[in-house]
């Protein structure tokens, strides 16, 4: 049986993605980053999964006090179980400098760089941008006055 442990008390607004300088600046890294934290927290937010597996007593008595449990298979399969980060880079510190030793700044820019070549805008469906042209031209004959 699995229980969702609760992660947070409510807070459900997220505000001020891609801002530097108080919104004086914006950054489209800042902004990959920050839709990175936003997407962990709302993964939290889902709850964490209490189960046999999760609370990995086995391997826990497997370890021991004092040691390390962190480098324990069971620890590495569930990591991203709170969270499931796309830019940040859980690899142990000499694979990530085997692997290139790439900072954040430089994977948010890449990240920006392959959306800005790569992504493709869905369109918009007809009968959408009719009922939305309807809403602006209401709003527009409101605003004349007519």
């Amino acid at each position: 049986m699995t229980t969702l442990l609760p992660a947070f008390s409510g807070a459900n607004t997220l505000y001020g993605a891609g801002m530097l300088e108080l919104g004086m600046t914006f950054s489209l890294e800042q902004l990959v980053f920050d839709n990175d934290m936003i997407s962990m927290t709302k993964k939290a937010m889902e709850g964490i999964p209490v189960n046999e597996e999760t609370l990995a007593v086995e391997a826990i008595e497997q370890v021991g006090i004092g040691k390390n449990f962190l480098a324990h298979k069971t620890t590495r399969k569930n990591i991203d179980l709170p969270s499931s980060p796309k830019l940040i880079d859980r690899m142990m510190y000499g694979d990530w400098e085997m692997a290139g030793a790439k900072d954040i700044a430089t994977v948010a820019h890449e990240k920006v760089v392959d959306i800005m070549k790569n992504h493709e805008v869905a369109p918009i469906d007809a009968d959408l941008l009719k009922d939305m042209k309807a809403i602006v031209d209401k709003a527009d004959k409101a605003f004349r006055g007519a």
